[in-house]
């Protein structure tokens, strides 16, 4: 069996979650589930990149937000005692519109995951087949030198046709890839603690 390294984007895994879900976030276990998702493709998983990032805190932290932030504090603290899993964290800012729509979004995250995709190569020259959770076209390019240096990339992901919902995806991510697999509620519910 292949050795292979799973990057996780934990921002789209949690909105697939929420979605397949009903709107209440899934219960599973993350390294059950990228050890079954290893395991479809007759791959053993090495290790399991982990990129996230803590929810937002404003100077003067609301009863709400320290929840959040402990919640989530507790879950990494757990999650980070597993030696193979590398947890990656950016910030979160949040965007306030001219309307007064207040939008969160992760920044730094993506670098994290592009620097971390592109050490495979160089540090772990043995592994060859790398599987992506994600479902962000910016990742095109890195996919692209990769494939160029021999590394096959396997994305799971999730969408739909619709364009006007979280899961829209271009046809680019999709066909720069080695292979793609859709995501199913199935991989959640296989995936319980």
């Amino acid at each position: 069996m292949k050795d292979t390294f799973v990057f996780i984007d934990a921002g789209f895994l949690s909105k697939l979650s929420k979605y397949f879900g009903s709107g209440k976030y899934l219960g599973y276990n993350i390294i059950k589930f990228s050890e079954n998702i290893a395991n479809r493709q007759n791959m053993q998983r090495k290790k399991i990149f982990y990129y996230t990032a803590p929810p937002y805190q404003s100077n003067n932290p609301s009863d709400e937000e320290r929840k959040r932030k402990d919640k989530y504090d507790t879950f990494i603290q757990k999650l980070s005692q597993n030696k193979k899993i590398i947890i990656r964290e950016g910030r979160c800012q949040k965007i306030v519109n001219k309307n007064g729509f207040v939008k969160y979004s992760q920044k730094a995250v993506d670098s994290f995951m592009v620097m971390d995709m592109m050490s495979v190569p160089i540090k772990n020259k043995e592994v060859k087949d790398v599987i992506l959770i994600a479902c962000d076209s910016d990742f095109v390019p890195i996919i692209n030198e990769l494939k160029s240096l021999g590394i096959n990339i396997i994305l799971y992901t999730y969408f739909t046709k619709r364009r006007d919902t979280n899961f829209a995806r271009s046809n680019y991510l999709m066909n720069v890839v080695s292979k793609y697999v859709r995501l199913t509620k199935q991989d959640f519910d296989n995936s319980r603690f």
